[in-house]
């Protein structure tokens, strides 16, 4: 029997990020960083200690290059990264607005959007204890919409756990596509991570017990909906636990979905209940927002440790 030694496997759209920043001659400079919904959630779950691989392309291009080298630091295994020759890796960039910040997107055409299930790396999969993808993962063309319906089937055959995030975008499909190929993914999937806002456009109802109850009927084991400032709410068949926010001084909430995901899944992984896995991942979650940008303020298990054990003893958050 294959071992069981890559607890997470991550399929999906990974992104170089440019924020703008203003000199003080007021011409504008861009610090450079790294995006994509799943990247981030196998960053997240690498550092908290889990064995994890990522499954995309990326353009022979240095932006894919510096993904690559990223995923390296971070231990996360990109053999199953496909580099193309003939299309770019995808790219956006983040500039300041009254609102707070504005995002441009140049990903039509990407290495990831020309991704076709022929490449999926089955393979892997009896290795595999989860799997990860998002609906940005099949928003993003054809081709991976259809590689993320057969990755979800063939890693059920693998016998994987199958999780995915909504992770809901308005300007890449129109609602009612988004609904249909959502829903019918959940209903492939062991374990639902949806956000309430997500879920409050996805399906009409504004309570989130009434989220996880509709999330449940159709079919996954686990449903961890993000309530974002308010915690999370953890079902499953016969039990269900709110969990309660984190105080901590919060200024960037970038990316915080993605570490509850990543932290999730490698303590579910890790053998964790649902519930303890929620605990944790409510904290890195949390964590995540004292600082900027997606990918740095990720934390790692010691800082994940020390906040969970000062919210138990009622101590006050660093």
């Amino acid at each position: 029997m294959t071992a069981r030694d890559v607890d997470l496997a991550c399929f999906g759209e990974p992104m170089m990020e440019l924020t703008r920043i203003d000199s003080v001659a007021g011409a504008a400079t861009y610090r450079p960083g790294y995006g994509g919904d799943t990247s981030n959630c196998a960053i997240a779950a690498s550092r908290q200690g889990a064995r994890v691989a990522y499954i995309s392309a990326v353009g022979d291009d240095i932006f894919g290059h510096e993904l690559r080298a990223l995923w390296r630091r971070e231990g996360v295994d990109d053999s199953a990264v496909r580099s193309e020759s003939a299309a770019p890796t995808g790219l956006y960039i983040i500039s300041p607005s009254p609102a707070g910040r504005d995002f441009t997107y140049y990903r039509a055409g990407s290495a990831a959007s020309r991704y076709r299930p022929e490449h999926l790396p089955i393979d892997l999969l009896p290795r595999v204890r989860v799997v990860q993808l998002s609906g940005i993962s099949q928003a993003v063309g054809e081709g991976p919409c259809d590689a993320g319906f057969r990755l979800i089937e063939s890693a059920r055959q693998a016998g994987c756990e199958v999780a995915y995030d909504t992770n809901l975008r308005l300007k890449l499909w129109s609602l009612e596509r988004a609904r249909a190929v959502m829903h019918g993914a959940i209903e492939r999937c062991t374990v639902a991570l949806p956000s309430v806002d997500d879920s409050r456009i996805l399906t009409g109802l504004d309570d989130p017990d009434a989220i996880a109850d509709f999330y449940l009927r159709r079919g996954p084991r686990v449903v961890a909906l993000k309530l974002g400032a308010d915690g999370a709410l953890v079902a499953t068949a016969d039990r269900r636990e709110r969990i309660a926010p984190m105080r901590v001084e919060a200024i960037d909430a970038t990316g915080a979905g993605d570490t509850f995901d990543g932290a999730f899944l490698a303590r579910l992984a890790a053998g964790d209940d649902p519930f303890e896995a929620a605990r944790y991942a409510n904290a890195a979650a949390a964590l995540t927002t004292t600082g900027y940008g997606a990918v740095a303020p990720i934390p790692a298990v010691d800082a994940v440790r020390k906040l969970l054990a000062g919210h138990d003893s009622g101590m006050p958050a660093a």
